[in-house]
């Protein structure tokens, strides 16, 4: 696969597999079953859902448990990510592939990224915008670092691999038929369900 961005390679290969080591699924399970309990409620008639660097699935699983009868689709990069995910047979179709060259005509009620525009390099996140909202026919959805300028982090030693920003502000500013639903933070310090210190936007198409 050749990529646009060294930060996609960068995820593809070895530190990429060093992360899914490091996440262990099932326990990242109970607090995604969390998370998206919150966030489904503020949505309706979902048939079909598409995640953008789903690692080895555990925001598909939780989803799966909370709309059996929904459609999932995922995009990823890391080719060991692609093989768990199989594993689960949750999934409709599986595109190992970067959010940056993902191609399909395909559409989906939500359209979702976690913890991934983080990682984009800044210059290519349009394209990235560009082809969540090109995938959704009615919500997006942004589970991610949030800082109200952007802000680059040093990410377990290593430089231009960690990016803060207002992600939904920049969408309701570049697509003007989207708007805020709701909104809300995880922390890592939940008595029940720790998280990462992640905020969640949730967008919907006006005309949807």
């Amino acid at each position: 696969m050749k990529f646009l961005t060294e930060q996609e390679e960068f995820w593809a290969k070895n530190f990429g597999d060093s992360y899914i080591k490091r996440n262990n699924f099932s326990d990242l399970l109970p607090q995604r079953i969390n998370l998206f309990s919150e966030i489904i409620q503020n949505t309706s008639s979902i048939k079909n859902i598409i995640e953008f660097g789903p690692n080895t699935g555990a925001n598909l699983a939780a989803i799966k448990s909370l709309i059996p009868k929904v459609e999932l689709s995922a995009v990823e990069i890391n080719p060991k990510a692609v093989k768990q995910i199989n594993k689960l047979k949750i999934c409709k179709k599986v595109w190992h592939d970067s959010i940056l060259k993902f191609n399909s005509k395909k559409i989906f009620d939500l359209s979702f990224t976690s913890g991934v525009l983080i990682h984009i390099n800044p210059e290519y996140l349009n394209l990235a915008y560009e082809k969540l909202y090109k995938s959704s026919r009615k919500y997006i959805l942004m589970i991610e670092y949030y800082n109200p300028t952007p802000l680059e982090m040093n990410y377990r030693g290593h430089k231009k691999k960690l990016f803060k920003r207002d992600f939904a502000g920049d969408m309701i500013s570049k697509y003007k038929d989207i708007k805020l639903l709701n909104y809300g933070f995880k922390y890592k310090l939940d008595n029940n369900f720790p998280h990462d210190d992640v905020t969640w936007f949730l967008l919907k198409k006006e005309e949807a």
